[in-house]
């Protein structure tokens, strides 16, 4: 089982919700233990985070067995004044984009 994940001090670019719709979009099936351990988040933080996400329609999922399968909706816009029009996928472009040169994985399209 993995621990809580090491604290960090200070800001960052990118925000706790765009990473965790990162590795959602990088694989639909995933489960909440694993989106904390590559967020280097707690489980009931993530938890926090999709119900936000769910809540304001970025995020939906449906139950299969045991498994949650999410599904993003790609074409909402992004919530800040600064990024007005500006679908949630192109962010996601980016950060897959990023993530899959770190592990050297092909991006899934």
């Amino acid at each position: 089982m993995v621990g809580v994940p090491e604290s960090h001090s200070g800001w960052t670019f990118i925000t706790s919700h765009a990473r965790v719709l990162a590795v959602i979009a990088d694989n639909p099936n995933v489960r909440i233990r694993d989106i904390a351990a590559r967020c280097r988040l707690t489980e009931r933080a993530v938890s926090r985070i999709i119900a936000d996400l769910e809540q304001d329609g970025y995020l939906s999922h449906t139950r299969d067995g045991r498994t949650n399968i999410y599904r993003i909706e790609p074409d909402k816009v992004l919530r800040h004044p600064a990024e007005a029009g500006l679908p949630v996928a192109s962010l996601l472009s980016l950060l897959l984009q990023d993530e899959s040169a770190r592990v050297g994985k092909p991006v899934a399209r």
